[in-house]
């Protein structure tokens, strides 16, 4: 049995060609299915998200190609064209693989956390779809169970990498408890989606948006609890903020320090975190020199994000270690496997014979032998039965010099030497 994994991702294909391939959740239990159907396929994972689309199988015969032609007719292309974009890794390799990407060292955003929920989704998609037996839920789980510890002994997921989170960062060092807090949201694009989304996860007291267009803030500040003002009404609001945070395509700043220092005159000079990530700013320069305002730009954030890569990369390094060695401990599981049916049929046939003798002799004390007699029939014939093939095969290997197969046979049976050896 080959473990396979095969796909695409941000690295090898551009956002038209993944888009194409992606597997939503009302078809991908109909493409696992499909793709049992395939000759030689025993088990499939089918993992989609925005960044890559993967499939993780247990093959019998098929070869990479099946697969690849696989998922290639499901969404209607052409195979050779898909090609160039796919990459394949087999049995070390691909255990490797799903061990990198479950701990975020494959991902965009390096050591992101949100993988290894979307790894756990598509593997329990595929056990509800019945597509999973014994390998894959072992390889799985003993993925989950990599990533955990890589999470537990490395900082890989310690530090904020995205100007949205580091800036949320901030605030919690800032003010340690958020729940009291108002945070005044200024534009509704995907940094300011991004902030919301750490904010309300760290359980902010109150949000609210405030866009040019009023149904664009309300959609994203319904999200989260919010509630959502026009531009217009953003002075009113202002010293009601404890945190603002600003991200807008202005072309002028829309916050300057007169109105702020307004706002800290009826805050009573409570202190404001402000975060301005807009370019150009958002937020007037001369606000970071008002008492009782923490003004940070874009570029300090950018610096917060560069030392934290920094940081995730050396956790990198340390999380490769830990995947190198259960990489090597998956595959000696894999290897004890091809001996699993050795043994059985060894242990079928000991016990055939076993159960043969054991009539006979069972026949003899029905016919009036003495059970001391029958006792010895019992233990003579079936240890001839049992050693006479392996006995014979060792005289026959000793015959023809095969010297390495004698040594084996001593390992296997631990064998004592004789009284009169030395």
């Amino acid at each position: 049995m080959a473990l396979i994994a095969l796909g695409l991702n941000h690295k090898t294909a551009p956002l038209e060609i993944r888009e194409r391939l992606t597997f939503g959740p009302d078809i991908v239990v109909a493409a696992l299915r499909s793709l049992l159907q395939r000759p030689g396929v025993e088990e499939a994972v089918i993992l989609s998200t925005c960044n890559r689309t993967e499939v993780y199988c247990a093959l019998t015969s098929a070869e990479r190609s099946a697969i690849s032609t696989w998922l290639a007719d499901f969404h209607g292309l052409d195979a050779q064209s898909l090609d160039p974009y796919l990459y394949t890794h087999i049995d070390e390799e691909a255990i490797s693989h799903l061990l990198r990407v479950a701990s975020g060292l494959d991902s965009m955003v390096l050591g992101e956390p949100q993988i290894l929920g979307q790894v756990k989704a598509a593997f329990e998609t595929a056990n509800q779809a019945a597509t999973t037996r014994k390998l894959l839920r072992r390889w799985f789980q003993h993925c989950f169970a990599v990533a955990k510890q890589i999470r537990t002994d490395t900082s890989i997921g310690n530090s904020p990498v995205s100007v949205a989170f580091a800036a949320v960062t901030l605030a919690r060092q800032i003010f340690s408890d958020l729940s009291e807090l108002t945070v005044l949201l200024i534009g509704a694009g995907e940094t300011i989606e991004l902030a919301a989304r750490h904010l309300h996860q760290h359980g902010v007291g109150r949000l609210v948006v405030a866009n040019r267009t009023v149904e664009r803030a309300h959609s994203l500040a319904s999200h989260f609890d919010g509630y959502a003002i026009a531009l217009t009404e953003l002075t009113t609001h202002l010293p009601e903020a404890d945190i603002v945070i600003s991200s807008t395509a202005s072309p002028l700043p829309i916050l300057g320090k007169g109105a702020v220092e307004s706002a800290l005159r009826k805050r009573k000079h409570r202190p404001v975190f402000m975060v301005d990530i807009a370019v150009p700013r958002d937020i007037e320069a001369e606000v970071g020199e008002l008492n009782d305002v923490y003004l940070y730009t874009v570029d300090d954030l950018q610096e917060v994000v560069e030392e934290n890569m920094r940081s995730r990369e050396e956790a990198a390094e340390q999380a490769e270690e830990i995947i190198e060695l259960h990489t090597a401990e998956f595959k000696a599981w894999l290897r004890s496997l091809s001996a699993v049916e050795l043994i059985q049929g060894y242990r079928e046939q000991g016990e055939r014979t076993r159960d043969q003798v054991l009539e006979r002799a069972l026949r003899q004390l029905r016919s009036g032998k003495s059970p001391e007699d029958v006792v010895q029939f019992l233990a003579h014939t079936l240890t001839n039965k049992l050693l006479h093939t392996p006995s014979a095969q060792l005289r026959q290997a000793s015959m023809n010099g095969q010297q390495e197969l004698l040594e084996a046979a001593n390992a296997l049976f631990q064998l004592q030497p004789t009284s009169g050896e030395k």
